[in-house]
């Protein structure tokens, strides 16, 4: 995608192809780009075209229904912060007193359309143009282009003395390959720029990728992680007035058919550690968001339970609670590993059916599968872990 296409997929012309596009996605490419050619549709402006409908159906996990009026790139895309979370950190904003604000790294708006709905006044900025290009015509789909304006410019040249909020997403991303980058140092704009904005404007947001070291969470900030339906997708920085507790893990999780998503909470000092003791009757298997946050000691309170190993996240309990923050199973048998010795168990007992869990193994789920030669017309829950240091598998069943 370049500017002169993003150009013609505006005008009338772009959005009947589109329009069309939106029809024929999902289905063989290359009989796609030829029933829309077809048409009329040059070939340079169906190819963008369809690919534009092709990652908005994607979005519509991350955006809901607006998606399919926004312009994407697929690292963009990747990178964009879920409507749910960044909605929320919008309120959060708002609640603090933020009236205007700074998002330095727009990429293509996702937290600034939010922020813009909760009537922030934003400033966007991005270095990649077409980028930046696309940011503003989403503030216009959205009607919100009053609200949301973007400049392309570098994002550590930008005044924000002139703003009481600032936001920074970092690109992630390495620019032309698209590949991860894994080191903070070397992120856009960099780290020793985006840690010291808290030092120039008090209300600032930092977000991150969940694999943050804790080392590099900045003195007095807030570390928040955040999981979606059980998947981590980001972590957060809340500096300065913005910071309430020291460890934060937020789970948006989608409740029974229409009650809609709910949001979780559990906070606590990350520093502390839970008791240690053997397995008993009910694992808990924690959100990768309260593990990754250092907040299994504080569940461990809540639910009465013990590690079976220091250092893996695994809980253990004599009764079953229902929690937001863990998945409870019934433990039926404890045993060293020995893969003989499970394997004539499993057969035993008829199980050809096993969900593999590990934590501190270095079995592989696909091989133990392989090996473990299953047959049979039940199912069974293997979890792969230590305790007391010792290679252990756990036999279990779901608690609902």
């Amino acid at each position: 995608m370049d500017l002169d296409q993003l150009a013609a997929l505006r005008t009338p012309e772009g959005s009947a192809a589109l329009a069309a596009a939106a029809v024929l996605a999902g289905g063989d490419p290359l009989a796609a780009a030829s029933a829309l050619r077809a048409t009329g549709v040059p070939p340079a402006l169906a190819s963008a075209a369809l690919t534009q409908a092709e990652l908005r159906h994607r979005a519509v996990g991350k955006f809901g229904p607006a998606a399919a009026g926004m312009f994407l790139t697929r690292a963009g895309l990747e990178q964009a912060t879920r409507r749910v979370v960044a909605d929320r950190r919008a309120a959060r904003l708002r609640a603090a007193g933020v009236r205007t604000l700074a998002d330095l790294g727009c990429g293509l708006g996702a937290d600034a359309l939010a922020a813009a709905r909760a009537d922030i006044r934003v400033y966007g900025v991005e270095a990649d143009p077409v980028t930046a290009a696309m940011a503003a015509a989403n503030a216009a789909a959205a009607g919100l282009a009053e609200l949301f304006t973007v400049e392309c410019g570098d994002a550590t040249t930008f005044d924000v003395s002139g703003v009481d909020g600032v936001f920074c997403d970092p690109a992630r991303r390495r620019a032309g390959t698209g590949r991860r980058i894994f080191d903070p140092r070397a992120y856009s704009p960099p780290w020793d720029f985006v840690t010291g904005l808290a030092e120039r404007v008090p209300r600032t947001v930092v977000k991150v990728a969940p694999g943050l070291d804790h080392a590099l969470i900045p003195t007095g900030a807030e570390a928040e992680w955040v999981s979606v339906d059980g998947d981590l997708v980001e972590a957060a920085l809340w500096c300065g007035e913005l910071a309430e507790v020291t460890r934060r893990a937020t789970l948006y999780r989608q409740e029974a058919a229409g009650d809609g998503v709910r949001c979780h909470q559990l906070t606590g000092s990350g520093a502390a550690e839970a008791p240690v003791g053997p397995p008993r009757r009910y694992l808990y298997d924690p959100d990768p968001a309260v593990v990754r946050a250092h907040l299994v000691a504080e569940l461990a309170g809540e639910l009465d339970a013990t590690l079976g190993d220091p250092s893996i996240a695994y809980l253990y309990a004599d009764r079953p609670t229902r929690t937001p923050y863990a998945r409870c199973l019934e433990i039926t048998d404890v045993l060293p590993f020995s893969l003989k010795r499970l394997r004539t168990l499993l057969r035993d007992r008829r199980v050809g059916r096993v969900e593999i869990l590990k934590r501190g193994s270095a079995l592989t789920p696909e091989q133990l599968r392989r090996d473990l030669r299953l047959a049979g017309d039940t199912a069974a829950s293997l979890v792969l872990t230590r305790v007391a240091g010792a290679p252990t598998v756990l036999i279990c069943r779901p608690v609902d």
